[in-house]
C-alpha cells in the first residue's frame, strides 16, 4: 500500500485546497481501491491484522477472496464487492475484508455502506497503524472529520514513527481552519521525516491558507532542496509568485524546473505558456510552444495555440499554413477551419473564405458560427440576397446572440426594405431587450419609415442603456437639428458626440449644421470646415457649407460648395432646385455635373451586369 508522501505528486497538482487535502488523506484510500499488488495481497487468513489460524479458514473464503481479487486486477469493483462480501459472510470476523469492502464502497460511491464497514473495522481493540489510518480517510473523506481526527490520534499513539499520520492529520486540521495545530502536527512529521519533501510542501500549503505568503514560500523552497526533482512545490511556489502578481518570478520557478528536473515536463510547460500569454508575450510563448511540437508534433493543442498567436501578431500567411496543416489531418474541426476564413478575410481572400465557411456548412448544415460569418461577409461584399439567406438561418439557429439581428436588419436597410429591418431589430430585441444598438438600429429604420416619434423613443432608449453612445448622441442631435427643433438640446447632443470622437467628421458636421440652426454662423463655419478636413469629400458636409457661405452672402463660395456637392452626388433633386431658386443657373447644363452623372448610370449599368 503506497504512502501518503508517495501520493502526493502528480495526484495533488491543479487541485484546489479542499481537493488536495482529501487527495493526500486519501491516498491510501486510493491505493487499496486500485487493483492490489500480488506481492503484497494475502487471503484473509494471512492478513496483517493475523485474523484467523490457516488450519481454521473456510475454503470458500480464499476462494471468494481470490475471486475478488482477480476482478479489482480486470478493474471490475462491482464484481470484486460482491465477492468479497461472499467471503466476508464465510469469514464475518475478517477485519482485513471488511477494510477492503470499505475502501472499495467508498471509491463506489456507497458512503453509507463504506462507513458502516469502516465503523466495525474501528472498533476493534487491536489495529495496526495503517489500517486505521486508512479508515480515517474514509471517514475524512464522508465528512466526519472529528471520527477521522480520533483515529488519525490512535495510530499515532499505536506507531509514532509513520510521518504520513501526522501529515493527514494536519491536512484535515487545514482544511478544518485549524492552522496552528495544522502546522504543529505536520512539524511533527517533518521530524520524523526530514528528508521527505512532502512534509515541507504541505506547511506550505498551511501557510498559504493563513495568509503567510514569506513562510509559505520558504516551505515550497526547503521542499525542493530536498528533492529538486518534487514538482508539486515548484507548481506551489509560482503559484505564491502568481498571487503577489510576481509573474517574472513565476517564470523563473517554471524555468528553473525545466531547466534542471525535466525540460519534457508538459504540464510546466503549459503554465509557462498560460503565463507568457498573460503578458501578451507572444515570441516568448511561441518558443515554448515549439518545444511542445518537438516533443510531440501531433499535439493538437499546442498547433492551434501557436496558430493563434499568429494571428494576434497579424502574422496572417503563417497561422493560415498552421491552421490548413491542422485541418488536414482532421478536416471535421468546425472552428478551426471557421477561424481559418476569418484569417482569409483579414488578408482579403475573400473568395477563400466563403470557401471555408461553405465547406463547413457541407459538412453540418447547422453550424451556427460558418452561418453568422458567411453573413457578415456576403453583406461587407454587398452581396445582400446571399447574406440574408444565411443570416437569416442564424438567428434561427442562435437567437441568443445578437449580431445575427444587427447585420440581418442591416442587410435589410441597404436594400432599402425598411419593414423587414424595423421587424428584424424588434425581433432581436424582444431576445435582447437591454443591446443598445439594436435600439440604435431600429431608430434608424424608423427614420426611413417617416416614423420620427419613433425615432426619438429608440434613440432614447439607447441612451438610457448607454449614455455615451456616441452615434445615437449625434443621430438624434443632428435629427433635430435638420427639422428645427429643440436646437438648444441638438447642440448639447452633437457636442457630446464630438467630444467622445473629436475626429469623427460626420460628429463635427452634425455639430456645426446645429450650430447654424441655432444662428451661431461663425461657429457652424469654423465646424463643417473642420468637418471637411476630417471627412473630404462628402456631398451632405459640401451642401451645408454651401447654405452657411449663402447666409453670409458669399454667393460665390456657396454656389461651388453647392457643384462640389452635387459632383459627388447628382441624384440630389433638392438640391439641384435650389440651386436654381437661388438665381445660381442650372446645375445639370454645367459639364461637372453631366459627367459626374455619366459616371453614376455608367456604374449602376456595370453592377447590374456583374452576376
Amino acid at each position: 500500500m503506497r504512502s501518503v508522501g508517495s501520493m502526493a505528486g502528480p495526484a495533488v497538482r491543479g487541485l484546489g485546497l479542499s481537493a488536495l487535502i482529501m487527495a493526500a488523506i486519501l491516498s491510501s484510500i486510493a491505493a487499496c481501491a486500485a487493483a492490489p499488488r500480488a506481492d503484497v495481497v494475502s487471503p484473509p487468513d494471512a492478513s496483517p491484522s493475523g485474523v484467523k489460524s490457516a488450519s481454521a479458514v473456510d475454503a470458500r473464503s480464499s476462494y471468494h477472496f481470490m475471486l475478488g481479487y482477480q476482478a479489482e486486477l480486470a478493474q471490475d469493483t462491482d464484481r470484486a464487492i460482491q465477492e468479497y462480501q461472499a467471503a466476508l459472510r464465510t469469514d464475518p470476523g475478517s477485519r482485513f475484508l471488511k477494510a477492503r469492502l470499505a475502501t472499495l464502497l467508498f471509491s463506489a460511491g456507497d458512503l453509507t455502506s463504506a462507513v458502516r464497514y469502516a465503523d466495525e473495522v474501528a472498533e476493534a481493540a487491536d489495529q495496526d497503524a495503517q489500517l486505521l489510518g486508512q479508515i480515517a480517510g474514509i471517514y475524512a473523506g464522508a465528512g466526519q472529520v472529528e471520527k477521522a481526527l480520533g483515529l488519525f490520534d490512535r495510530a499515532i499513539r499505536i506507531d509514532p514513527s509513520k510521518s504520513e499520520s501526522y501529515f493527514s492529520r494536519g491536512l484535515l486540521l487545514l482544511n478544518l481552519k485549524r492552522f496552528d495545530e495544522a502546522a504543529q502536527s505536520i512539524e511533527q512529521g517533518i521530524k520524523i521525516a526530514p528528508d521527505s519533501p512532502v512534509g515541507y510542501y504541505y506547511l506550505g500549503r498551511v501557510a498559504m491558507e493563513a495568509k503567510q505568503p514569506d513562510k509559505a514560500m520558504a516551505s515550497f523552497e526547503r521542499a525542493m532542496a530536498v528533492n529538486p526533482a518534487f514538482e508539486p512545490a515548484y507548481m506551489a511556489l509560482a503559484s505564491a509568485y502568481e498571487a503577489q502578481q510576481n509573474r517574472e518570478k513565476a517564470i523563473a520557478v517554471y524555468r528553473q524546473y525545466l531547466q534542471l528536473v525535466n525540460p519534457h515536463g508538459r504540464e510546466i510547460r503549459q503554465h509557462l505558456i498560460r503565463l507568457h500569454l498573460n503578458g501578451k508575450e507572444y515570441r516568448e510563448a511561441m518558443a515554448e510552444l515549439e518545444k511542445v511540437l518537438a516533443d510531440d508534433p501531433s499535439d493538437f493543442d499546442a498547433q492551434l495555440r501557436l496558430s493563434l498567436i499568429y494571428g494576434e501578431l497579424k502574422e496572417y500567411p503563417k497561422a493560415i499554413e498552421r491552421l490548413t496543416q491542422i485541418l488536414a489531418a482532421r478536416p471535421a474541426e468546425l472552428k478551426i477551419r471557421d477561424y481559418l476564413g476569418f484569417l482569409f478575410e483579414e488578408t482579403k481572400q475573400y473568395d477563400k473564405a466563403v470557401e471555408a465557411y461553405t465547406d463547413n456548412l457541407k459538412l453540418e448544415p447547422n453550424y451556427f458560427d460558418s452561418h453568422l460569418h458567411l453573413g457578415v461577409l456576403l453583406y461587407r461584399l454587398k452581396r445582400f440576397p446571399d447574406a440574408v439567406m444565411h443570416l437569416s438561418q442564424a438567428v434561427k439557429l442562435n437567437p441568443k446572440q445578437p449580431e445575427g439581428y444587427l447585420v440581418l436588419g442591416l442587410t435589410y436597410l441597404q436594400t432599402e426594405q425598411y419593414e423587414l429591418a424595423s421587424q428584424t431589430f424588434e425581433e432581436g430585441i424582444r431576445y435582447h431587450p437591454t443591446n443598445p444598438d439594436l435600439h440604435f438600429n431600429l431608430g434608424t429604420a424608423y427614420d426611413k419609415l417617416n416614423r420620427f416619434d419613433d425615432v426619438v423613443r429608440a434613440m432614447e432608449t439607447t441612451l438610457k442603456l448607454d449614455p455615451k453612445h456616441a452615434d445615437a448622441l449625434n443621430y438624434l442631435g443632428y435629427s433635430y437639428a435638420e427639422r428645427g427643433i429643440k436646437i438648444e438640446e441638438a447642440v448639447a447632443l452633437t457636442k457630446q458626440a464630438v467630444a467622445l470622437k473629436p475626429n469623427n467628421g460626420y460628429y463635427v458636421d452634425s455639430l456645426g449644421w446645429a450650430f447654424f440652426k441655432m444662428g451661431l454662423i461663425n461657429e457652424a463655419l469654423a465646424e463643417i470646415k473642420r468637418a471637411v478636413d476630417l471627412v473630404g469629400d462628402d456631398p451632405v458636409i459640401f451642401e451645408h457649407l454651401g447654405e452657411i457661405y449663402l447666409k453670409q452672402d458669399l454667393i460665390a463660395e456657396a454656389r461651388e460648395a453647392w457643384l462640389h456637392a452635387l459632383e459627388l452626388d447628382p441624384s440630389n433633386v433638392k438640391l439641384i432646385e435650389r440651386f436654381r431658386e437661388r438665381g445660381m443657373g442650372d446645375p445639370t447644363q454645367e459639364e461637372r455635373i453631366r459627367q459626374a452623372q455619366r459616371r453614376v448610370s455608367e456604374n449602376k449599368s456595370l453592377q447590374h451586369a456583374t452576376p
